[in-house]
């Protein structure tokens, strides 16, 4: 075996393990666990950060809790980007997506606006949308226009970033100026072949926990309702996407399959796979996962000149 295989083969381990640990099957205690290592991987003193409520738009809404995440220095604010955290729609936060928006903040001299939809399975499909529809409506109000925005998710947050474009674009509403996508998981479906070629080698995902998860989130729910199954949905006339996928993951097929279905509807899109990646590797605090992170500034500064 090469040293370099037999390094990134040691790293998987590694990730398989931690990932073991913050994984319970108590979903308040796995939460706690994944914003415990938010709080501890994510903190940058070059970065940060101001915890905000977002008022209730309509009669019985509750406030929703986000955070804004941004530099500490002087830097642009002509365009921000709205992040949507993962964790299958049953767990994740902002704090435990601080690994990822506080990269993000650095590589693009941007502030990222993350907040915490309502989670299943105490809140199913459809709260996650409409929570994310709420965020949208409040940057509007603070004088935000859609062109001024660029969103962004990993995983189950890459799903939500679809699904509310396609909401926007169902309504007749201006798209956002572009989409960034990390892992995105496109098809609760599992049409892609890669759930079965990359079930061995996949250190954070598994068909058992993303049935758990797909049953939480959409339980009796048409799978193939573009709205939950973005893969799904129509593309024409969508903004410029990127998307990043690790090559040792499951959800590889999610990423090559709805990159192809942009293809189609004549979508401006970019895919890089990470040879020998797991799913959000992003969020590790290694020289490839920062490497993503420039791919990803450069591609929204790119959309922003």
């Amino acid at each position: 075996m090469a040293i370099a295989d037999k390094k990134n083969v040691n790293l998987m381990q590694l990730i398989k393990r931690m990932h073991g640990v913050v994984e319970n099957t108590d979903i308040e205690k796995h939460r706690q666990s994944q914003d415990y290592f938010g709080a501890l991987l994510g903190s940058n003193k070059d970065v940060l950060t101001d915890v905000l409520e977002i008022p209730a738009q309509l009669k019985g809404e509750q406030l929703l809790h986000g955070e804004w995440n941004y530099v500490n220095r002087a830097h642009m604010k002509k365009y921000v980007i709205l992040y949507c955290h993962g964790g299958g729609y049953s767990t994740g936060s902002s704090l435990y997506a601080r690994t990822l928006t506080g990269k993000l903040a650095m590589s693009t001299s941007m502030d990222v606006l993350s907040f915490d939809y309502r989670l299943a399975p105490e809140h199913p499909y459809p709260a996650a949308t409409q929570d994310a529809m709420r965020v949208w409506n409040y940057l509007m109000l603070l004088g935000y226009g859609a062109r001024d925005i660029i969103l962004a998710g990993d995983s189950a947050g890459g799903n939500l970033a679809l699904s509310l474009t396609l909401k926007l674009k169902e309504e007749g509403r201006l798209l956002p100026r572009g989409i960034v996508l990390m892992s995105p998981w496109t098809d609760l479906t599992a049409s892609g072949k890669s759930h079965h070629t990359k079930a061995e080698i996949d250190p954070v995902l598994n068909a058992a926990y993303l049935a758990e998860m797909i049953h939480n989130y959409a339980p009796g729910e048409n799978l193939t309702d573009p709205m939950i199954s973005p893969l799904f949905g129509s593309y024409e006339g969508f903004p410029p996407t990127y998307i990043q996928v690790g090559g040792n993951e499951i959800l590889l097929d999610d990423s090559v399959m709805l990159y192809k279905k942009l293809l189609k509807a004549n979508v401006s899109v970019k895919l890089d796979v990470f040879k020998g990646m797991w799913h959000v590797f992003q969020m590790s605090p290694f020289k490839t996962a920062y490497d993503a992170m420039d791919k990803n500034a450069e591609f929204i500064y790119d959309i922003c000149r």
